[in-house]
Order: C-alpha cells, then structure tokens, then sequence
C-alpha cells in the first residue's frame, strides 16, 4: 500500500486539470451548448496564467489571468453562436485551431523559462498522519478547490432555482423563453463559466504540472474533457469519477516504466487516448445511455422570435 501512494497522489494531481475542464464544459452543454474549444481555452489559459504569474510572482494572479483569457476566448464563442448562429461544432473547432495557434504567438519568447512551482498545503497534524496523510492532505489548493467545484457544480444543477432553470433551457429552449426564461443570457453566462475553468485548467498545466510554458502542453487534454462528459453522462459525480480514472491511466504509463515493465513507451504513451475511444465505444453501444440524459437541445441553435 505504501508503495501506491505516490501514484495514488500523482494521480490525483493528473485528473485535476481535467475536472475543472470536464466540469465547467458539463455546465455549458447541460444549458443546451456544445463548445469544442476546451483545448483552446486550456491553452490560452495557460500561456496566460504562466505569463501572469511570472511578472507578478503571484500564482493567485496568475489562475485569475488564466481564468480571463479563458472567458475572454468564450465570448467569442458565444457571440459567434449565440448571437450570429454560426455552427456549434465548426465553431468550436475553430476556436481550438485558434487558441492552439494564438498560444504559442503568445508564448514564443516564454518556452522554457521556469517558474515557481504552487507548493503543496500541509495541514497541522492532519498531514502526519500514516498513510492517510500522505493520500489526503498532501495537495496544493487548487486540487481542493476542484473538490469544492465538483460540490458546488453539483448543488448547482441539482438544487438551485438557477440551476433547474439552465437545465430547463438545455432542455428545451424554446419553451423557456415563452415562460419568460433568458435563454440566450443564461447561455452566455454558461458558456463564460466553462471558458473560466478550462482556463484554470490550463494554467494548471502551466503552474503546477510542470511548471513551465510550453507549446501545446495540454497535448489533447481538452479532448478527453469533452469525453469525460459524454462518459459521464452529463452527470457531475460521474464526469469526476472519470476524470479520476483516466488520471490514473495516464500516470500509469509512468510508473510502468519506473517498475521496468517490458511494454514499448509508445504503447504506454497511447494508453489515455486510448482509453477514451475504448471508453466512448462501449457507451454508444447503448444509444439510451446516453439519450437518457443528454440535453434534448444540445448543439441546436437559438434565436427568440420575439
């Protein structure tokens, strides 16, 4: 048991960025929304947060900057498809294409530079504690933080007057503006949310995993947080499970070659990805899986008539 610890830790720091991702996409497509974009948004957000976070030497400024690229690239998003009623999912890929391209304009003269690394909180007498200490209390804030989001996201939807009435617009669109709902402000709100923490998200990468900037570092990430919302059937506690899961086969493929596992590095390397289209078959074998709970009006258009 001692020994899994540290991949037990790794692994919790791997899924992170990927429930923050994962979660805030859940929102968006739960109003009705399909962004294609997280991979985008992750990497300006993490261009963004590195860059924010060296000239200030504050990680606090350097998420919150992260958090505003991400929001900043949402507008757009939503403003295209919102308003515009562009494609979704044309739309979506091309804000990846963008942000992927933007980044490293952004980035050129930051790769490589190191920055400080967000340290990790240690809670008096908690974190002493055998074994234990080491699995739960071990963590920098932002691993707990995303805890805190997976509660709150899931009261979000599940208890709250607003939250009821974003699923209602996901739902069904139409009949929530005739109720008097704003379909298209409540979009947009979800949307700028989503773009919010899939920048925190990359600018985990960027502070905390490695820390350091460098081109494309997300490397598909923002495309398994839109699987993991699929496999999680649009439900909070699932897509976080998930987000758990493929964090672990990522950081297995590490471990395997510390143990000397006679397995080719490329093979380890595919595992993650590979996983997902496992994963992504195995649920579209039973189209009812997913109908059961998928957003009647997702990746549909919008315009109140009145």
């Amino acid at each position: 048991m001692i020994a899994l610890v540290p991949m037990i830790a790794s692994t919790v720091v791997a899924a992170t960025p990927l429930i923050y991702a994962a979660l805030g996409e859940t929102v968006v497509e739960r109003s009705g929304v399909l962004n294609l974009g997280i991979e985008g948004m992750m990497l300006i957000g993490a261009v963004a947060g590195f860059a924010a976070a060296r000239a200030s030497g504050s990680d606090s400024v350097g998420f919150a900057a992260a958090a505003a690229a991400g929001v900043a690239l949402s507008l757009i998003f939503g403003f295209l498809t919102l308003n515009l009623q562009t494609n979704q999912v044309a739309t979506g890929l091309a804000l990846t294409l963008f942000g992927v391209g933007l980044s490293a304009f952004v980035g050129h003269n930051l790769a490589g530079m190191p920055v400080e690394r967000l340290e990790a909180i240690t809670i008096p007498g908690l974190s002493a504690i055998p074994l234990l200490g080491d699995l739960l209390f071990h963590y920098d804030i932002m691993v707990y933080l995303s805890v805190a989001l997976f509660v709150g996201v899931h009261w979000f939807l599940t208890k709250s007057r607003t939250g009821l009435t974003l699923r209602a617009i996901g739902e069904s669109p139409g009949v929530a503006h005739a109720i008097g709902k704003p379909v298209l402000a409540t979009r947009y709100l979800a949307v700028m949310f989503g773009g919010a923490t899939a920048g925190i998200a990359g600018a985990y990468l960027s502070l905390v995993q490695t820390p350091m900037w460098v081109e494309g570092m997300s490397a598909g990430k923002g495309w398994i947080a839109l699987a993991l919302v699929v496999f999680g059937t649009w439900k909070p506690a699932r897509v976080v499970v998930g987000a758990y899961l493929f964090g672990g086969v990522t950081q297995f493929q590490l471990f395997a070659q510390g143990f000397g596992l006679p397995v080719p590095t490329e093979f380890l390397s595919m595992l993650p990805y590979a996983a997902t289209i496992v994963v992504l078959v195995i649920i579209c074998r039973d189209p009812k899986t997913i109908l059961l709970n998928q957003p009647a009006s997702l990746g549909h258009s919008f315009h109140p008539t009145t």
